[in-house]
């Protein structure tokens, strides 16, 4: 099935014919009333329904152009302009100035973008103030996250049908910079978020489904880009102090600002004893800096570094039975000495380059030095009645890779059509030294060493995809091909103990839209992704799958009924040729058998007026095992039914903000669905009062009703202490009851 995909892609390409000289074009600059270039521009011909974007130099091209063609240039913080073409335009460059102004779903246009809910959804990020890292997670529709490490781990997270545990299905990038980490000391795919400060956020670009040839390992559910602001309109400083000893600032300081030349510096401190009787003593400090270069229109350059480390205490998940029979209270703890350590140093470049009206290019290179530790006791006295069972992960990382991305716009084709292609290839290596599992006590004393090596783990790419566009249909055929290789070397064998494994995986992919007006996309996704397996679990050679496969297919549409209104709908499968289960007695993250998940997506974006804006997604999936039989076919923590959505305020004279809800259903925790984790629904709340032209003062309160709910829960067989017999149930960390923080900031 693979190599006829690659046959029909080959034939794709050889029929591409750029002869006909009677199809016109226009060239053009977007820029801002600065002069400065604006990326991501939407140029769409109502006349005929072709449309083209902006590339990082504000440039593009748009084919089939004939004289009093119609075209509407929009993106979201501007104003939305027509212009009519002129015969003197054609086969011309223009440069097209537009103004900055609130944001409004007016700005929003469906025509044939892969992923035109993300420019929708961005409304969603830009009129609700980002309070967290985590919060810009939950922007992405029907996905849910959850925090079980005093703050310092990264989130759990849920998404169509998975409990994806650390980012084991989900693919996350910074700018390019991969955020998930293989053969981490704690999970596969661990997605560490935290390094990012949330004031730096300018985009989120995210995507369902393994449909995109760019996309690579972890890419089976879903990914999320984030893209950081090259520069800052003004200064800002803010504190928020609140609960529980909560005290947290942020900085961000124009360094340079030049017509060619911008930079900044931003810094953020965290400091919380958290809700539980065990004080946290929770610390995380972030320091990022960018630098911001344009060579000319065509060109431009952009450095950046930041360094991330963080501390924490924590109490663990706790039994059910403890609380219900008063042993501890829901923020108590069996064992309070968890906790861990972890920082991260990155230092990214980003390179992007109009080679002329045709063709483009963009690279990027990265190192980051990553260190982790954690300490954890999810059984309790279940292996060791005397010492307990705490165990220690830990390892040291770099990671360092490059990828260059190039891209070829064809002027003129037979039957007014048009095609434009991308192809990359890259590279990532990951060295990680002294990757451990080791029974501790008290954080101090190690016990016994169960694991101890060092992984090397390099991922080589290469990656082409194609964009025909004729009439009202927009075809994307992709193709992606990744190669592996897993070394391991055991330090705890007596003898040198280095083992090798590598392996190919070939991803083809096609997406299909028909934009049967700019207020009505219709389309149809299917392709191929994969998750790695840890280099350990690779190279024991246990027979699991290396680079376990998934098979997915999507169908749906975005509507736009009226201008301030927008709908979104999706029928979905996928099937996972491997699944990933937490085993509980061993603290452990195991690969499993085979899975396939079907769903629904539903969501709306409704702007009442200038100033208050309503949003909402319901997500359904079912999801089950299809190698065991009924009933004992449920897939642990997989979520059902989740929700979410708010009303926000922007503007409202000197007032905005908003007020938000996130829903999960009762979904099983066992094979069996005999243990159940409960459900929640969860209410936040933010105020900002904005005076003296430049200083606001806020109000941010979590769980506004005081819901008392289970943030994160897992079937976990445990024993207290001088407990005669283990017990399978419920243990969690209770999610934050009522908790306010007061705001105030102030920009120059």
């Amino acid at each position: 099935m693979k190599k006829i995909l690659c046959l029909a892609f080959l034939v794709f390409l050889g029929r591409l014919n750029a002869n006909n000289t009677d199809v016109h074009h226009l060239n053009g600059t977007i820029v801002d009333e600065n002069n400065s270039p604006i990326e991501n521009v939407g140029v769409y011909n109502k006349n005929t329904g072709d449309y083209s974007y902006s590339n990082a130099s504000g440039n593009f091209v748009l084919n089939n152009i004939s004289v009093n063609d119609v075209i509407n240039f929009h993106i979201l913080g501007f104003e939305t302009k027509e212009m009519i073409v002129k015969e003197d335009q054609l086969d011309s460059t223009i440069t097209v100035t537009l103004k900055e102004s609130a944001l409004s779903l007016d700005q929003v246009v469906l025509v044939s973008k892969i992923n035109a809910l993300s420019s929708i959804v961005n409304v969603d990020v830009k009129v609700s103030p980002i309070k967290s890292t985590q919060e810009i997670l939950r922007k992405v529709p029907g996905l849910i996250i959850g925090q079980h490490a005093g703050g310092g781990k990264a989130e759990q997270i849920f998404l169509r049908g998975f409990d994806i545990d650390h980012g084991t299905d989900i693919t996350i990038n910074v700018d390019g910079l991969p955020v998930n980490l293989v053969s981490h000391a704690h999970g596969q795919g661990y997605a560490d978020l935290h390094f990012v400060i949330p004031e730096t956020i300018g985009n989120l670009d995210f995507g369902k489904g393994p449909y995109y040839a760019d996309k690579g390992n972890f890419n089976t559910a879903g990914y999320v880009d984030l893209s950081l602001k090259k520069a800052i309109d003004n200064n800002l400083l803010s504190v928020e102090v609140g609960q529980f000893d909560t005290f947290r600032t942020v900085g961000l300081l124009k360094v340079l600002d030049e017509e060619k030349s911008s930079a900044y510096v931003a810094t953020e401190l965290v400091l919380t004893d958290g809700v539980f009787e065990s004080p946290q003593n929770f610390n995380r400090f972030n320091i990022f800096g960018r630098y911001n270069y344009r060579a000319s229109a065509n060109e431009e350059l952009t450095l950046t570094a930041s360094h991330f480390q963080s501390k924490w205490d924590a109490s663990g998940q706790i039994p059910q039975r403890a609380v219900d029979q008063g042993l501890i209270s829901r923020f108590g703890a069996i064992d309070d000495t968890e906790g861990g350590n972890t920082s991260r140093s990155n230092l990214l470049v980003n390179h992007s380059k109009q080679l002329n009206e045709n063709s483009f290019i963009k690279t990027k290179a990265y190192i980051s030095k990553y260190d982790f530790e954690l300490y954890s006791n999810f059984t309790f006295f279940l292996v060791d009645p005397v010492n307990g069972d705490q165990i220690r992960q830990r390892e040291d990382r770099t990671i360092i890779g490059a990828e260059t991305a190039y891209s070829y716009s064809f002027d003129h084709l037979n039957n007014d059509a048009s095609f434009k292609y991308k192809a990359g290839i890259g590279f990532r290596y990951d060295d990680v030294n002294e990757v451990e599992l080791s029974r501790t006590s008290n954080r101090i004393n190690t016990l016994s060493r169960l694991s101890l090596g060092n992984v090397d783990e390099v991922n080589a790419y290469a990656f082409i995809d194609g964009t025909y566009k004729r009439g009202k249909w927009t075809l994307i055929p992709g193709l992606r091909i990744d190669y592996f290789k897993f070394d391991f070397e055991n330090l705890l064998s007596p003898t040198r103990d280095n083992r090798s494994e590598d392996d190919f995986f070939i991803s083809p992919k096609f997406n299909a839209i028909y934009a049967a007006s700019d207020n009505v996309q219709l389309f149809a996704k299917a392709g191929v992704g994969f998750h790695s397996n840890d280099a350990r679990v690779v190279t024991a050679n246990t027979g699991e799958e290396t680079l376990p496969g998934a098979f997915g297919a999507d169908l749906g549409a975005i509507l736009k009924p009226i201008d301030k209104l927008v709908i979104n709908t999706a029928l979905w499968g996928l099937y996972l040729q491997q699944e990933f289960v937490y085993v509980g007695d061993e603290a452990v993250v195991e690969p499993s058998g085979k899975t396939r998940r079907l769903g629904v997506d539903l969501g709306l974006r409704y702007q009442l007026n200038d100033w208050l804006f309503l949003y909402g997604d319901i997500n359904y999936a079912f999801a089950r095992s299809t190698e065991e039989p009924d009933g004992q076919d449920f897939i642990p923590l997989a979520p059902d039914l989740t929700s979410s959505g708010g009303l926000s305020i922007k503007d409202l004279g000197k007032f905005s903000g908003g007020i938000n809800y996130r829903y999960i259903k009762d979904r099983p925790a066992n094979e069996d669905n005999s243990i159940v984790a409960e459900g929640y629904f969860v209410t936040d709340l933010n105020l900002n009062y904005n005076f003296a032209n430049n200083w606001t003062f806020g109000l941010i309160i979590e769980n506004l009703l005081d819901t008392e709910w289970n943030e994160t829960q897992f079937a976990t067989e445990t024993r207290l202490f001088n407990e005669p017999e283990a017990v399978e149930e419920i243990t969690f960390t209770p999610g934050t009851p009522f908790s306010a923080r007061l705001k105030l900031s102030v920009s120059f």
